[in-house]
C-alpha cells in the first residue's frame, strides 16, 4: 500500500506500527448545521481507505470525533431557541444519516468534546506545567515558538506566518501566532477550570481524543480535508510534540476541496448544497460514484455533466449485474467464493496506489466488459458469470457502492421462461406484456 504523506509531501510505502493493524483518526464535523457536500467528501474518502485496507487483509480501527462545543453551536442554539446539546444531537443524527446513505461504515469510536472535558483540561494543565502554555486573564495560549518544527506539515516558515498574524494581533498573547487552548467566557456551555469558567479552543480536542482512544503513542494515519492542514493539524502536531514528543501520526492524509460548477462553495455565493438534498435528488450511490471519480487529493468539481455521467455509468453497471443475477437464478445456482484474480488484481493495485480511483474505475469497467461479453454468448457459461459477478461484488464492496443481489421467486422464473418462449415463437404481443411485467418487478 502506498500513501501520499502530507508531512513529507510525497508518496510513501505504508508501514504499519503493528503488523496487520491500522489505526486511523479522521477529524469529524462541528455539529451546528446539516453537512454540505464538501463535508461528506472526507466521509467517503476515508471510508474507502478503510475498506481498501480491510480488503488487503488489515484489521482497522477508525476513530472520528464530533465537535459539539463551538461558538457556531451557541449561535445556532440561540437562533433555534434550544440548548447547545439539542443542536449538537440533532446534527449528529443528521450527519450519521448522510453517512449511512453514502454506505460508509460507522467509526469504531466517535468521541465528543463534551464527554472528554476532564481529559482536555488535564492536558492543558500539563502544557502549562511544561512551559508550552501560559494563562492570561483567564485565557490560556500555546507558545508556538517553543516547538522547533512548527509549520512543517503545511510547509510554512514561522517568520512568514508572523507577517500575517500581526494583522490580527491579540495584545494578550506573547506572540501573535500563539493559539487559544482555553477561552474564558460567560456565554453558552462552559466548564470550571484552574484558569476560569470557560471552554476549550478547537485545536486541543483531537490530540486528547486520539490519546484516549489509541494511547499516547503514535497512530498510523491522521486524516481530514485540505482546509484543516493549517492551522488545525499544525496546531495538533505542536501540542503532541510538546507532550508526547511525536507528530501524532506517521502518515497525514488530506482530501481536496469540493467546487460547484467550478466555484468554491460559500454562503456569500449562495451555492452551498446540503448533502441530504443531493442524496435525495441523485441517491447516495451516485453521489459516492461522483466523489470517487476524481482522485481524492485533487479538487472535485461537481456539475450536471459529472452527475449525469455517474448516473449513466452506474446504470450500465446495474443493468449488466441484473442480467447476470437473473441468469444465475434461472440456472438454479448461487454465487460462491470463486472470483477472477486477473480482473480483480488491476483494481486492487490501483487502490493500493494511494487510492487511485480513476484507474480503479477503469479496472471496474474492464470487468463489466468481460461480464457483458460472457452474457452475450449463445451458450452462457454460468460458472464464468458467477466468477465475474463475485469479482464485481468485491470491487463494489471496496468502493462502497451498493447493488443488491436479485433473487427470483418461482413465479418470477416462470414469467421469465414464458417471456423467452414468446420471443422464440415471435409472439411479440405476449412477449411485450411479459417484458413489461418483468420490468415492473425490477427484473429487466
Amino acid at each position: 500500500m502506498k500513501i501520499f504523506n502530507s508531512m513529507h509531501n510525497k508518496i510513501e510505502v505504508f508501514q504499519p506500527i503493528q503488523d496487520g493493524h491500522v489505526s486511523i483518526y479522521v477529524c469529524g464535523p462541528t455539529v451546528y448545521n446539516y453537512p454540505h457536500i464538501g463535508n461528506v467528501r472526507p466521509i467517503i474518502v476515508f471510508d474507502t481507505l478503510r475498506r481498501t485496507f480491510e480488503a488487503i487483509g488489515y484489521q482497522v480501527k477508525m476513530v472520528s470525533n464530533y465537535t459539539d462545543v463551538d461558538d457556531k453551536i451557541i449561535k445556532a442554539a440561540k437562533e433555534m431557541g434550544v440548548s447547545e446539546q439539542e443542536v449538537s444531537e440533532k446534527f449528529i443524527q443528521a450527519y450519521n444519516q448522510d453517512r449511512c446513505a453514502l454506505h460508509a461504515k460507522m467509526p469504531d469510536a466517535a468521541p465528543r468534546v463534551t464527554q472528554t472535558m476532564d481529559a482536555i483540561i488535564d492536558f492543558i494543565k500539563l502544557l502549562v506545567e511544561k512551559g508550552y502554555a501560559y494563562e492570561k486573564d483567564g485565557d490560556v495560549y500555546f507558545r508556538v515558538n517553543e516547538v522547533d518544527e512548527y509549520g512543517h506539515l503545511s510547509n510554512q516558515q514561522v517568520q512568514d506566518l508572523m507577517v500575517g498574524a500581526r494583522i490580527d494581533e491579540n495584545s494578550k498573547k506573547e506572540n501573535a501566532l500563539d493559539f487559544t487552548l482555553w477561552k474564558k467566557t460567560e456565554e453558552g456551555i462552559k466548564w470550571e477550570s484552574p484558569w476560569s469558567v470557560g471552554r476549550p479552543g478547537w485545536h486541543t480536542e483531537c490530540v486528547v481524543m486520539i490519546q484516549q482512544e489509541f494511547g499516547e503513542g503514535r497512530i498510523d494515519i491522521h486524516g481530514g480535508g485540505m482546509d484543516l492542514k493549517f492551522p488545525h493539524h499544525e496546531n495538533e502536531i505542536a501540542q503532541s510534540r510538546a507532550v508526547h514528543h511525536h507528530p501524532i501520526a506517521n502518515y497525514w492524509m488530506h482530501n481536496g476541496m469540493v467546487n460547484i460548477e467550478g466555484e468554491k462553495m460559500s454562503k456569500s455565493l449562495g451555492n452551498v448544497i446540503w448533502a441530504k438534498d443531493m442524496i435525495e435528488k441523485i441517491s447516495g450511490n451516485v453521489l459516492r460514484w461522483v466523489m470517487l471519480g476524481t482522485h481524492y487529493r485533487s479538487p472535485l468539481n461537481i456539475n450536471e455533466e459529472t452527475i449525469e455521467m455517474a448516473k449513466t455509468e452506474l446504470e450500465k453497471l446495474k443493468n449488466s449485474m441484473k442480467q447476470a443475477y437473473v441468469k444465475i437464478a434461472l440456472a438454479n445456482t448461487s454465487i460462491e467464493e470463486a472470483y477472477d484474480e486477473e480482473l480483480y488484481r488491476p483494481f486492487i493495485e490501483a487502490m493500493e496506489d494511494d487510492l487511485n480511483t480513476p484507474n480503479a474505475f477503469a479496472a471496474l469497467f474492464d470487468t463489466v466488459k468481460s461480464l457483458n461479453t460472457t452474457l452475450r454468448q449463445r451458450e452462457v457459461d454460468i460458472t464464468r458469470v458467477k466468477e465475474i459477478v463475485k469479482t464485481l461484488e468485491m470491487i463494489l464492496c471496496v468502493l462502497g457502492i451498493k447493488i443488491d443481489r436479485i433473487v427470483l421467486e418461482e413465479e418470477d422464473k416462470q414469467l421469465y421462461m414464458k417471456w423467452q418462449e414468446a420471443k422464440k415463437e415471435k409472439d411479440f404481443e405476449t412477449a411485450d406484456k411479459l417484458r413489461n411485467t418483468l420490468m415492473e418487478r425490477g427484473l429487466l
